[in-house]
């Protein structure tokens, strides 16, 4: 497969070295020999075949100073923005010098490259929503997963350089989806708090605005809580963590409903179902538990380094005995014995 493009390059640069000059048809008959016999398995070599024939035919202009004729493929609109569930159209235009029945094909660059039109047929992923006129691809119904970036290439096997290609890029907006709120039911006086807000689906990336009792936040100077409109984030007291803001504490006026917005410049902002947050005082029997707590663990400290003191200062150690020492108990006296009468 690979020696047609082998003898390419070798005729190539012996006509340049030569100083013959390029007509294209001798040249060119092996990449349309390739291209024929490589019908799919092109798509590996593609990048480099095309490098190939553009480097041949500016040879050709350098050497025989006259342009070598080939189909030419432009699109009138490289990049297109719709918005979801409308029609995409990726404009397509060619040219040849003699082929008038050239083969068209489409294809999408992701993290490979697929086939959406090849052979007059539509790919199983397009076939009912897509449509060709000329060269010029009509995608239905579009959505986020469409966006990509589309190569139009035109064959005409009967012209001197028998391959091009046009990129389209299409970027499909989609406006706001209702975001994800986390704000928590109850928390204590003085602990910390985050809460978020997500809108994960929308193109461009949503910006986030929080409300309190229907009332728009705003970060000031003197409010006790930061907003990231980037992140969804409410946070409080400025305590900056990176890119975050953390919520140091909270006091009983935190109290009241909040909810999240979300919005960019493709639709009208959704925002989440309102949530109660209800700051709370410790209870009394809480407290008596946490003082408790605190005090015993204060004692096993104090305990503790009591006994690390007094091994330090030898008075935890025992007395050595020597060795064998032991108490001597004398034996009992023998029975004494009643003189005989």
């Amino acid at each position: 497969m690979l020696l047609p493009l082998l003898l390419i390059i070798a005729l190539h640069s012996k006509q340049r070295q030569e100083g013959v000059s390029c007509s294209g048809a001798e040249i060119v008959k092996g990449v349309a020999e390739l291209h024929v016999y490589t019908e799919r398995a092109l798509m590996l070599f593609e990048p480099e075949i095309h490098r190939l024939m553009k480097r041949i035919t500016q040879s050709c202009r350098a050497v025989s100073g006259h342009m070598c004729l080939s189909v030419t493929v432009s699109t009138n609109k490289p990049k297109v923005e719709i918005h979801e569930h409308t029609d995409a159209v990726l404009s397509c235009e060619f040219k040849t010098e003699k082929d008038q029945n050239p083969r068209i094909e489409w294809k999408k660059k992701g993290k490979g490259v697929t086939f959406v039109y090849f052979d007059k047929k539509f790919a199983k992923s397009y076939a009912g929503r897509a449509k060709i006129e000329g060269a010029t691809l009509t995608i239905h119904s579009v959505t986020q997963k469409d966006s990509g970036e589309y190569r139009c290439e035109v064959t005409a096997s009967e012209d001197h350089v028998n391959l091009g290609e046009a990129t389209v890029t299409l970027n499909v907006l989609v406006p706001p989806h209702v975001p994800s709120c986390e704000v928590p039911s109850s928390v204590f006086v003085g602990t910390g708090l985050d809460l978020f807000c997500k809108d994960k689906l929308s193109v461009p990336p949503a910006t986030y605005r929080w409300y309190k009792d229907n009332k728009a936040l705003t970060a000031t100077g003197d409010a006790p809580y930061s907003i990231d409109t980037n992140k969804g984030t409410l946070s409080s007291d400025f305590i900056s963590d990176g890119l975050e803001q953390k919520f140091k504490s909270v006091s009983k006026e935190d109290t009241g409903m909040y909810r999240c917005e979300s919005s960019n410049s493709v639709g009208a902002p959704k925002s989440c179902v309102a949530k109660q947050l209800t700051v709370v005082e410790y209870p009394w029997n809480m407290t008596m538990l946490i003082a408790g707590a605190s005090g015993f663990v204060t004692l096993i400290l104090f305990c503790c380094i009591c006994i690390c003191i007094c091994h330090r200062r030898g008075c935890c150690k025992k007395s050595r005995k020597t060795k064998g020492s032991k108490s001597y108990n004398p034996p009992p006296p023998p029975p004494t014995r009643n003189p005989t009468k």
